[in-house]
């Protein structure tokens, strides 16, 4: 195969030659063609986010071309995409390669991409990050050109287990695999089970319970490269004396985005279950319309627009065949989709003096029109660059200053217009500068922690507004001077006039209701999802899945809307903070739930650099991963997800179903993660792996991430069911 691929090197540099071009380089700097990369080394993805379509395991030290391809030619028929990530935090693996390729099939390069990089001999590990989470990964073996061990590993295979007359194994047969190499030393051992089982690595006896007759294929590598041939021991199993004749339990569910007809859009997820109190389950067959029997390993999904009929059975270890069941759906093609934004425009309006300042206020009236044929959802906006607010009515700006509005609107189908801004001087006599607040609160009414007076939050005598003079953000050591602080403010608001009697008892009611400065109180921290309808109405779902409210005011995880997605605050950045929630591992049958908390990524929709907004979260944020599986994802709970790992026994796992409280702490570019009040992982995030080159926005540099953003809660995928609670934080 490496000669192969040296000959097309030398015809590619001969070609460039006779053209007049020079190869580059992976640091961009031109040599000669004589020099190009030997060897090509391709991977390809395709629909499977288990596993690349193909991949390479070998090569030789030096020069080589990368292409990675996920593209309709290779597979993909779902429009994923997915990553080529040479991991380099791992010391047992090579790490001079800085390799991460996103491959999308609609990209500018229709999901094929080249890079060029200088390979030194040993192990570099790979794996795709999203959306397969490290699931999607291997080992590519590099060898020294021309090393004086060429011989192969010797394997032998052992299998042992309790058998019958006839040499069968009842129950179970345990298989041992064995390898020596005289010349470098074995590097590592491979099975697989069956004639087209995927290659795993062996690590400990391969126990095989399942009654019928079975091959395990094993192999070895050498730490020269030398592959040993595939060798293979067969054998049969059968279930041990039982008197059980009852066949199992079996059921199917359907899943997916269905229409208002009840059809499911684009692809339908067939979800198959069987048990049995007997002997116990031995196999598990699916079969698609009249199509042959395929056995059940996962969920089945049906992409093909039409009717379709999902046939299944099951048959346990004494023999005992269920009957056959089938469910039937119908799949639709996804509606044309409206992928025009609303057209928006915004007019001021006020008494202007001769310098075209507005006198006392300004009235900004924004209006939207949609004619991409959904219709317009809704509007919004920001004043002076604060958080964006739903607009329902005209804003009344009565601040002096200079003030800037942005504006947006948003259709049904999801379709955001670019933000478009008007700018305006307001005065009372003459132009005077901005107020000096201890706090910034444009929020309607006056609200103490989270506690809602009702007294709307209008403009004092000093020009801040009378939320911003209560610093109820603030760290106060005891509540007693806290309510001191407020009775001192509203004093002051009583004898200007800003306020009445009634709305001073209310705003000193709310001070008192709200345990700021309390032992055992948030302290300063401000809930942003404390379980009600209205907090929960202030995040915002992007992309898959969802998070639906409980009554016992927790929020969970979807189970029937698929695909990678997040919850996110939109309604303020956070730089320094202390966020504070409790998590719970609520995922079906013995499997873990994957998802994790982000924090301080940027403004989500109509990034500049990613069209989908929950990948700014995943590109430009961190992901602080909450995932208590023994297997799967190498990075565990507490990890920050591509930089920092944390491996099971650091996470600290509690039994699934149990609250577990969370707490991340991030001080200029240090994270601290403590779980259950103990501390599992700090994180200084200088010189790391990113996911992206540095970019001109980017404060850090070194590869660093942004210095404030938002937050959101990540969902994983249908089987990933996480709750969370709780939900709050305090800035430092």
């Amino acid at each position: 195969m490496i000669r192969h691929r040296r000959i097309w090197a030398a015809l590619l540099a001969a070609l460039l030659m006779a053209l007049g071009l020079q190869a580059t380089s992976a640091s961009g700097q031109p040599r000669a063609a004589e020099e190009a990369a030997e060897q090509v080394l391709t991977w390809t993805a395709g629909d499977d986010i288990t596993k690349y379509t193909s991949a390479p395991e070998t090569a030789v030290a030096g020069p080589a071309t990368i292409v990675f391809e996920n593209s309709a030619a290779t597979g993909n028929t779902t429009g994923m995409p997915h990553t080529l990530t040479f991991v380099t935090n791992d010391p047992e693996y090579n790490s001079d390669v800085q390799l991460n390729i996103l491959a999308n099939p609609f990209d500018d390069q229709g999901g094929r991409h080249t890079a060029e990089v200088t390979l030194s001999p040993g192990r570099y590990l790979y794996h795709c990050t999203i959306p397969g989470h490290g699931q999607m990964q291997g080992v590519l073996v590099v060898t020294e050109g021309g090393g004086e061990d060429t011989t192969a590993p010797e394997t032998s295979a052992d299998v042992q287990g309790t058998q019958n007359d006839a040499g069968q194994y009842v129950g179970a047969a345990s298989v041992t695999v064995a390898a020596t190499d005289e010349g470098s030393g074995v590097d590592r051992i491979e099975y697989a089970i069956g004639a087209d089982g995927a290659w795993q690595p062996y690590t400990t006896p391969v126990v095989v319970d399942q009654v019928g007759d079975h091959t395990v294929r094993y192999r070895a590598f050498d730490k020269a490269g030398n592959a040993a041939a595939e060798k293979s021991v067969t054998f049969t199993v059968v279930a041990p004396p039982t008197d059980d004749e009852t066949p199992p339990e079996t059921s199917a569910t359907v899943s997916g985005e269905r229409n208002a007809d009840g059809a499911y859009i684009d692809m339908a997820t067939v979800t198959v279950t069987a048990s049995d109190t007997g002997s116990g389950v031995n196999t598990i067959e699916y079969a698609i319309g009249d199509g042959a029997w395929q056995a059940y390993t996962a969920p089945v999904m049906v992409h093909q627009v039409g009717t379709h009929t999902v046939r299944y059975r099951a048959t346990d270890k004494a023999g005992n065949a269920a009957a056959e069941k089938n469910v039937g759906f119908t799949v639709v093609a996804a509606p044309p989709q409206d992928t025009t934004a609303p057209v928006t425009g915004a007019t001021v309006e006020g008494t202007k003096n001769s310098d075209g300042a507005y006198v006392g206020k300004a009235t900004v009236t924004v209006s939207a029109t949609d004619e991409g044929g959904s219709g317009v959802a809704g509007i919004e906006y920001s004043l002076d660059s604060g958080p964006y607010l739903a607009y329902t009515a005209p804003v009344v700006v009565d601040r002096t200053g200079t003030h800037t509005v942005a504006y947006r609107a948003t259709d049904k189908a999801g379709n955001t217009s670019a933000p478009l801004t008007v700018s305006f001087t307001v005065v009372t006599g003459g132009g005077v500068p901005a107020p000096d607040c201890p706090e910034y609160d444009e929020r309607l009414t006056v609200i103490v922690g989270t506690v809602d007076s009702g007294v709307p939050n209008r403009v004092t005598n000093n020009r801040c507004r009378i939320g911003e003079l209560i610093e109820d953000e603030k760290e106060w050591t005891s509540q007693a001077l806290f309510l001191k602080h407020v009775q001192e403010v509203l004093d002051r608001l009583l004898d200007e006039g800003v306020v009445d009697r009634r709305e001073y008892r209310a705003i000193n009611k709310a001070a008192r209701q709200s345990g700021i400065g309390r032992p055992g109180q948030t302290e300063g921290y401000r809930t942003i999802m404390d379980g009600s309808p209205e907090s929960f109405a202030k995040w915002e779902q992007v992309g898959g899945g969802s998070f639906g409210l409980n009554p016992d005011g927790s929020i969970t995880s979807g189970t029937t809307k698929p695909g990678l997605g997040m919850l996110w605050f939109p309604e303020r950045k956070y730089g320094d903070f202390s966020l504070k929630l409790q998590w719970r591992d609520d995922a079906p049958g013995t499997g873990n739930a994957n998802s994790g908390v982000f924090v301080r990524f940027p403004w989500v929709h109509d990034h500049p650099e990613e069209s989908r907004p929950e990948w700014v979260a995943i590109k430009y944020g961190h992901e602080v991963q909450v995932f208590d599986s023994p297997s799967g994802d190498m990075y565990k709970t507490g990890s920050v997800y591509g930089f920092d790992r944390v491996g099971l026994a650091g996470a600290g796992v509690t039994q699934k179903g149990t609250w577990n409280d969370y707490e991340i702490r991030v001080v200029d570019q240090h994270y601290s993660v403590y779980r259950n009040g103990v501390l599992i992982n700090e994180f200084d995030n200088i010189g790391g792996q990113d996911f992206t080159p540095p970019r001109s926005d980017d404060p850090g540099t070194d590869g660093r991430r942004f210095a404030s953003g938002y937050v959101g809660l990540q969902v994983h995928g249908t089987t990933d069911v996480v709750s969370y609670r709780d939900v709050r934080i305090k800035e430092l």
